[in-house]
C-alpha cells in the first residue's frame, strides 16, 4: 500500500477516535436527554421532523428510516417521523418560487403543532433553511434540537437542545452525526426490548 494512503487512513481514524474520546461524557448526557425527548414525543403522538442538506439530508433521510422502522418492537407504540428532506417536488417548489432559505420553514407552516420535535442537521451549523425552520418552531411550540459540527454556528445558540461535533473537517463531522443517530435509535429500540423482557 502505498505510505501516503497508509498515512492519511491512519490519522482519519486517530481523528474520529480522538473526537469521540473528547465527546464521550457530554454525548452520555445528552443521548439520555435526547432518547427521553423522542420517547415522550412518541408516547404523546407527537410528530418529529427531521431536516438538513447535502450529506446532513442523507442523514436526516437515515434518521427517519431508523426512528420510524430500525426501533419497532412488537408491543410498543411507533415514532411518527417525517423527513422535510425527502419530498423532492415539494422542495423544488418552494425554493423554485420562494428561496432555497424556505425549503423547510414553508413545510413545518403546513405540519408542525405545539410540543412537535424539530430535528435540524448541519455540518457548518449556518444553513440557513435550517436555522429559519428551528427559529419558528421555537416561535411556535416546538421542540428543537440541533445537531451541528465546526463552531456550531448559528444553530448550537438557536436551537434548545444540541449535539455540537468540536471539528472542522465536514467529513467526520458527517460520520459522527450518523454515529449519534445511529446510537440515539438503538439506545431507544434496546431499551424497549429490555423492558418486553
Amino acid at each position: 500500500m502505498d505510505e501516503q494512503r497508509k498515512k492519511f487512513i491512519k490519522e482519519y481514524l486517530k481523528e474520529i477516535k480522538k473526537i469521540l474520546d473528547s465527546m464521550e461524557t457530554d454525548l452520555i448526557e445528552k443521548m439520555n436527554q435526547l432518547a427521553n425527548i423522542l420517547l415522550k414525543a412518541r408516547d404523546e403522538k407527537r410528530t418529529i421532523f427531521i431536516m438538513g442538506n447535502g450529506g446532513s439530508a442523507a442523514t436526516a433521510s437515515h434518521f427517519v428510516s431508523d426512528l420510524s422502522k430500525g426501533t419497532i418492537v412488537d408491543g410498543s407504540p411507533r415514532f411518527k417521523v417525517i423527513g422535510l428532506t425527502d419530498n423532492i417536488p415539494n422542495l423544488l417548489a418552494w425554493a423554485n418560487d420562494e428561496s432555497y432559505d424556505d425549503v423547510f420553514i414553508e413545510q413545518l407552516k403546513n405540519l408542525m403543532e405545539p410540543k412537535d420535535i424539530v430535528i435540524g442537521i448541519s455540518g457548518s451549523g449556518n444553513s440557513m433553511n435550517v436555522i429559519k425552520a428551528i427559529e419558528y418552531a421555537n416561535k411556535n411550540g416546538g421542540i428543537t434540537i440541533g445537531i451541528s459540527g465546526f463552531d456550531g454556528g448559528k444553530l448550537l445558540k438557536c436551537a434548545q437542545e444540541n449535539i455540537h461535533v468540536p471539528d472542522s473537517y465536514m467529513q467526520r463531522v458527517e460520520d459522527i452525526h450518523l454515529l449519534i443517530e445511529h446510537l440515539l435509535t438503538s439506545l431507544i429500540r434496546e431499551e424497549q426490548k429490555l423492558k418486553k423482557i
